[in-house]
């Protein structure tokens, strides 16, 4: 039997980055993955796949809307070729995937395929097929994600009705997709198969898409993408999906709680992501999962058994690739004796549709919540002579800091690259600056991260300069 420091279960962002960590401070490592492929659902089924579609199918929205204006001239029709569109996707997936496969190797990471299950608090079996092998590990960490929700009432075909995972793969562009949920995911895939000619409705059951960011994005997002004809019907509680051929059928109850039906040729439930801890055999370690199905962790992320972690989707939290790989070097630093810090106020969210949508730390809806007096300084994006030279003027960036002592609270932004500006939010907020700290920062001019420090201006005694 081979014996090792630490074992992690789980080849996702935390699993794989909880591995190599633990390899750079001197531990004996394995790794096990159930799947072919290592990389878990962000690099196989979810972040990676989606960006490279996100990707492919604005360089065509943009051929056929904005190429002219620019002074291209396309002679002919432009096509969408999905086959190698999708080809492209999965080319992207396979290079990444194997560069985690590298990465393992790199490390002296042993990794092992099959589904792993806890014999006791020390031993872990692994399944693959009819084989099944034992390890020995002194530590132990948790890293199996989640899996997409459903509604109760729902029967997932994985052909016409289907979650993010099938959307990522489909044959054909939809005639009318119909989306059950206005979360991150699904308004990604929308606006995906908006771009490339599918007509979109989205029902949602808040009053708001996106609602757990500030309500200031959610209406810039929405006007934004009614502007690309999606169709939102907010405030709508499904209450049934029925397939009859290729057509699908769903009833929901507006606000009013009068029936509406939608019909379309596909329908996607976005409605959100669970834990998944199938096959563990959790209860074989002495380790409590709660009625959300996550795994019961202390502020060191140990389970009830103190040598067994567990990290990213699988715990409380957002559920976010860049959380679970923090997650993942701190359990590492944690075993290895040191004293490591995540500070969950600062990690940051990120909706990569276009306009981008980014926040970190508190929205105004929590602050007025929580009574805490803060300012606001706002500065739109088509004030820029950056936006306004590639043409991408929707959004803002919003600024909230404390009334009295301008510490930075929340950052919240909407538009072209704001999934990279909002790092340097992270890191202002990191070092807990003030906004007339940012505002007296030299940004390049032209760039979209001169609305930043205008925010920060307009947060300090209302001194934006280019409004």
């Amino acid at each position: 039997m081979n014996t090792y420091d630490v074992a992690v279960i789980g080849s996702g962002p935390g699993g794989y980055v909880a591995a190599i960590r633990c390899a750079q401070l001197g531990m004996k490592t394995a790794i096990i993955e159930k799947y072919a492929t290592k990389g878990g659902t962000c690099l196989n089924v979810g972040c990676i796949p989606s960006k490279a579609l996100l990707d492919s199918s604005h360089h065509y929205e943009d051929a056929i809307k904005n190429f002219e204006e620019h002074g291209i001239d396309i002679s002919g029709d432009v096509k969408v070729n999905l086959e190698n569109m999708m080809k492209r996707k999965s080319g992207v997936v396979e290079q990444t995937t194997k560069g985690i496969d590298f990465l393992m190797d790199k490390n002296n990471i042993d990794s092992y395929q099959g589904v792993g299950s806890f014999k006791d608090k020390t031993h872990i079996k692994i399944k693959d097929d009819d084989e099944t092998t034992e390890i020995e590990a002194k530590h132990i960490i948790i890293a199996t994600g989640s899996k997409p929700s459903s509604l109760p009432f729902i029967d997932i075909d994985k052909e016409r009705i289907i979650t993010s995972t099938e959307a990522l793969s489909l044959k054909e562009i939809p005639k009318h997709l119909i989306m059950i949920g206005g979360g991150v995911i699904g308004l990604e895939l929308g606006q995906v198969y908006k771009r490339l000619g599918a007509d979109v409705t989205v029902i949602e059951f808040m009053d708001r898409i996106i609602p757990g960011m500030d309500k200031d994005q959610s209406k810039e997002l929405m006007k934004s993408m009614k502007k690309q004809k999606v169709k939102f019907h907010l405030s709508h509680k499904v209450k049934s999906v029925e397939r009859n051929g290729d057509e699908i059928i769903v009833k929901a109850d507006d606000k009013n709680d009068k029936e509406v039906e939608f019909k379309g040729d596909y329908c996607l439930v976005s409605v959100g992501r669970k834990p998944f801890t199938k096959g563990l055999e959790a209860e074989n370690a002495g380790i409590e999962i709660n009625d959300k199905g996550q795994i019961i962790v202390n502020d060191k992320l140990q389970t009830k058994a103190e040598n067994i972690y567990a990290i990213g989707d699988v715990i409380q939290g957002a559920m976010l690739a860049h959380k679970a790989e923090e997650e993942g070097s701190f359990v590492a630093e944690v075993i290895a004796g040191q004293k490591p810090h995540i500070d969950y106020n600062l990690i940051p969210g990120v909706v990569y549709t276009w306009p981008e949508v980014a926040s970190v730390g508190k929205t105004e809806e929590q602050l007025k919540e929580n009574k805490v007096e803060y300012k606001s300084g706002k500065f739109p994006m088509r004030a820029l002579g950056r936006s306004r030279a590639s043409g991408d003027v929707d959004g803002f960036v919003k600024i909230l800091s404390d009334k009295e002592t301008d510490e930075v609270l929340g950052v919240h932004m909407v538009g072209a690259r704001v999934a990279d500006l909002i790092a340097e939010a992270v890191t202002a907020m990191e070092f807990r600056a003030s906004a007339e700290d940012i505002a007296r920062m030299s940004h390049a001019h032209p760039t979209y991260a001169e609305a930043v420090k205008e925010a920060a201006l307009a947060a300090t005694d209302d001194r934006a300069i280019h409004i």
